[in-house]
């Protein structure tokens, strides 16, 4: 019998293939991604006040998943910084992500006061010709100068974000002997210009951490940060704030309500 008819015949007596094999590792590898995600939801929600998971038989019941598909989906969650093993006690969550609504135009202490103090490290500040860009947005002459700041801001003392920010000058030089270190900068342009802030065009996506963000941040280098930027308005449209920020991906979760139009 030719090899070909043999290795046929073989795989038609029930034997496994390569393809069946690796079809079964790579179902297996979906049902723990998306049970890592169930979990992940309940961990960043409150969902295991004591701190510690359910033992993996328990899981592996509720989900109506095998234990091994259990043990990959923990695995990805302790790759992520979220849960760890403990001999003698289980897994434990080990991490925190706080929330960062999107859906409100508020500075960083504003969103996250219920989970402590955030305070700013005024790394870099003064003013630097425009970029090219920096004018097209705030609407100021190319080359003009506007007011550069760089702040590494902290929760509770744990790097959270590392923040470029461009201000035109006629607004940004009474920044200059404001306490940037305690206040966000919103609350200053809105007392400074005697007008609310309006509206923000943001962008959201993922990146990896430079190593000077990363050194700053105290994140591994290359490690994935949300890069949000965002164009900030006064009530009367006029662009003030342009904001490159960086958050470390392990420490914020970005959320928000959105409502169906057609």
């Amino acid at each position: 019998m030719p090899p070909t008819d043999r290795i046929r015949d073989h795989a038609g007596q029930g034997a496994p293939t390569v393809a069946a094999q690796r079809t079964r590792r790579r179902l297996r590898a979906d049902q723990a991604r998306q049970l890592a995600d169930l979990l992940r939801h309940q961990l960043l929600t409150g969902g295991f006040p004591a701190g510690t998971l359910p033992h993996e038989s328990t899981l592996a019941t509720e989900y109506r998943a095998s234990r091994n598909t259990v043990r990959q989906a923990l695995d990805l969650l302790r790759a992520e910084g979220l849960v760890e093993r403990l001999p003698g006690v289980g897994t434990v969550v080990v991490a925190q992500k706080y929330p960062h609504g999107l859906d409100r135009l508020m500075g960083l202490a504003e969103t996250l006061h219920e989970h402590g103090r955030v305070t700013n490290e005024v790394r870099t500040m003064g003013p630097v010709p425009a970029p090219a860009p920096v004018a097209e947005r705030l609407r100021v002459p190319p080359g003009a100068d506007v007011l550069y700041i760089e702040r590494l801001r902290r929760l509770n003392g744990l790097p959270l974000s590392l923040d470029l920010t461009y201000i035109p000058l006629d607004i940004g030089a009474a920044l200059l002997g404001c306490d940037l270190e305690n206040t966000d900068v919103f609350r200053l342009l809105e007392s400074l210009t005697g007008q609310r802030l309006g509206h923000a065009d943001i962008t959201l996506e993922a990146v990896n951490a430079d190593a000077h963000s990363a050194a700053v941040l105290q994140a591994p280098c290359r490690a994935a940060v949300l890069m949000l930027e965002r164009l900030t308005h006064l009530a009367d449209g006029r662009p003030v704030d342009l904001e490159f920020i960086r958050f470390r991906g392990d420490r914020i979760t970005m959320s928000g309500l959105l409502y169906r139009s057609l």
